[in-house]
C-alpha cells in the first residue's frame, strides 16, 4: 500500500489542489509553525544533549522535550486539517503520503517520551536518549518536507507556463 506509483512525474499539486493550498487558512499556521518548532527542537536538543554530556539542567531538558511535543502535537493537528482542505483527506494524501508515514513515528516516538516521563520508571539518561530518537525521526520527517517544499516550488514555474500554453 502506499502512494500512486505515477507519483514521481504528477506534480505535487495540482491546479485545484495549489488554488485550495493558497486559500487555507491553515497553509499560513503550518508557516508560523513549522520554523517555530524548529526553533524549540533546536534549543531542546541542546539542553537534552548539556544534560547527558553534564548531567546538569534535567529539569529544563525535560520541560523543552515537554514544550516540543506540544508544538509538534499543534503542527500534526492544523496540517492534518490543512491536508484536509488542500487534498481531501485528513491523513495519506498521495503528495504527502511518505511523511505521513515517518509523522507517525515521529508522534509515536514523542508520546513515548511523554509517557516514559509521566511513569517515572525511567533514569534521566534513557529519557534523554529516548527524546534524541524522537528528535532524529523529526530530522527525518522535517527534511521530508523541506524536500517536498522544494520539489514544489521548483514545479510551480513549469506549471504556470503549462497552464498558460492553455
Amino acid at each position: 500500500m502506499g502512494p500512486a506509483r505515477d507519483q514521481a512525474t504528477r506534480p505535487l499539486y495540482s491546479a485545484a489542489e495549489r488554488a485550495r493550498r493558497d486559500a487555507s487558512p491553515w497553509t499560513l499556521v503550518q508557516g508560523v509553525l513549522a520554523p517555530l518548532q524548529f526553533l524549540v527542537f533546536l534549543l531542546s536538543l541542546a539542553l537534552v544533549l548539556r544534560t547527558l554530556a553534564t548531567g546538569a539542567g534535567e529539569a529544563a531538558a525535560h520541560a523543552s522535550v515537554v514544550v516540543k511535543t506540544l508544538v509538534l502535537y499543534a503542527i500534526m493537528v492544523t496540517g492534518s486539517i490543512w491536508e484536509k482542505d488542500v487534498f481531501g483527506r485528513y491523513l495519506f494524501a498521495p503528495a504527502f503520503y511518505w511523511e505521513d508515514v515517518v509523522s507517525m513515528l515521529v508522534l509515536a516516538l514523542h508520546t513515548a517520551y511523554l509517557v516514559a516521563l509521566a511513569s517515572g520508571r525511567f533514569d534521566t539518561s534513557v529519557l534523554m536518549l529516548l527524546a534524541l530518537a524522537a528528535y532524529a525521526s523529526y530530522v527525518v520527517n522535517a527534511a521530508q518536507f523541506l524536500l517536498k517544499l522544494r520539489a514544489a516550488r521548483l514545479q510551480a514555474p513549469a506549471l504556470a507556463l503549462a497552464e498558460g500554453a492553455r
